[in-house]
């Protein structure tokens, strides 16, 4: 009885199993994103580890490096424009909140309505880098294309996220402990089911991971 217990075929261990490695790739992520400039590599390569353990497939710490050190040069340069993007986007919004005082703030709402597509593909241009090879301009192109095409998952993928940065900013301070220790981690991890769902369709069943 105890031997099946502590058995790894036990669902209960497999579960304690895969939480322990998502959280080992939390803390890779985390440790690996302190220069800031290789957010890019870093969430790229949590993304890549993330699809690959849903499958079992290779060791977690192993393929986040792997991922790592073959897309930091594109991932970091899809970071730096994105990074730069956004904080044009920000500063837009502040400005024109600011300065516009009409009723209908149309600066404002410009703004919102480039966000829109921002947001979109920086949900999905990790996970395109992460699977795919391709050209930054293409891996940005195929971002926003796969958002828009499956608006029903990158709309749940948006909820989580929404519901996560919700109570990260409304509730104490264990929530943003618990989210940068093993949350960011168990978002990649649930994403990567979208992600892995969707970018099925478009690999032949037969073709090998580029990645692998």
């Amino acid at each position: 009885m105890l031997a099946k217990f502590f058995s790894f075929d036990n669902p209960v261990w497999r579960v304690v199993l895969k939480i322990g490695q998502i959280w080992l790739l939390n803390i890779l992520w985390l440790v690996t994103s302190v220069p800031v400039i290789t957010i890019g590599a870093s969430t790229t390569a949590l993304i890549y580890s993330c699809m690959k353990l849903q499958k079992d497939d290779g060791y977690p710490t192993r393929n986040f490096f792997h991922s790592f050190k073959d897309n930091f040069a594109q991932a970091t340069v899809i970071w730096l424009i994105y990074a730069g993007a956004g904080a044009l986007l920000a500063g837009g919004l502040i400005f024109w909140n600011q300065i516009d005082k009409s009723s209908l703030k149309l600066g404002w709402a410009l703004v919102i309505a480039l966000a829109i597509p921002y947001v979109l593909s920086l949900l999905y241009v990790f996970a395109v880098q992460a699977k795919f090879v391709n050209t930054i301009k293409n891996t940005m192109h195929y971002a926003i294309i796969l958002a828009i095409k499956h608006f029903k998952y990158t709309f749940q993928m948006l909820l989580l996220f929404g519901v996560v940065i919700y109570l990260n900013v409304t509730t104490i301070v264990w929530v943003n402990y618990l989210t940068l220790t093993v949350g960011v981690g168990l978002i990649a991890y649930l994403c990567s089911l979208y992600y892995a769902k969707i970018f099925e369709a478009y690999i032949p069943a037969q073709e090998d991971d580029p990645e692998a």
